[in-house]
């Protein structure tokens, strides 16, 4: 039993902090921030052992984007409504981004190697930061991309030997879900597109 804890811990410990996260922010919580803070820590140890470089890095850069959002969702407290959409403006410099930013990551993963799976460590860093991007803007859709790219992280962890992280990524799934229905719930019936 040891012998296996001392294999799984950041497993384990990540799985409950993750979960625990993506459960307070589906339900509109401001607590998801400094229990992601600590998510982010455990993980940048596990990713970095494993070689997964680029969602060690994606880590690092939530626990930073976990402060502006933890801001974010504090000055909102006074707002009248805490769910916003996504301004249609806001779409295309996403994707855009979004392909930019993994197409560096893969670049450097390439240069630098040791990454065992480049293309999907860099694709799923670089939609998982927009994914981050509009939970902290309170946006609904957020919910959806990160439906997508923990899909995508399922099939990664599982070809890398991390079954547990894998199984917390099918349980974020739900977690999802659910907050895409809480936080539509939520969203003014006459306001079709936010502006935060």
């Amino acid at each position: 039993m040891l012998s296996w804890w001392a294999d799984h811990w950041g497993e384990v410990v990540g799985f409950v902090t993750g979960f625990a996260c993506v459960l307070l922010a589906a339900r509109r919580n401001i607590l998801n921030f400094p229990i992601g803070i600590a998510n982010n820590i455990v993980f940048i140890v596990l990713f970095v052992s494993t070689g997964l470089y680029a969602n060690a890095t994606l880590q690092a850069v939530f626990l930073v984007i976990g402060v502006h959002g933890w801001l974010n969702w504090h000055a909102a407290r006074l707002a009248p409504t805490f769910t916003l959409r996504t301004p249609r403006r806001a779409v295309v410099p996403l994707v855009v981004a979004a392909v930019a930013i993994a197409a560096i990551i893969y670049a450097l993963l390439r240069w630098q190697g040791g990454s065992v799976q480049p293309l999907a460590d860099a694709t799923t860093t670089a939609v998982s930061l927009t994914a981050q991007y509009m939970l902290n803007r309170r946006w609904l859709e957020n919910w959806l991309v990160w439906i997508g790219v923990d899909i995508a992280y399922i099939g990664l962890y599982l070809a890398t030997g991390l079954p547990i992280v894998a199984l917390l990524y099918v349980v974020f799934i739900g977690l999802c879900v659910q907050g895409f229905r809480g936080w539509r719930a939520d969203l003014p019936r006459t306001s079709e597109v936010g502006a935060s």
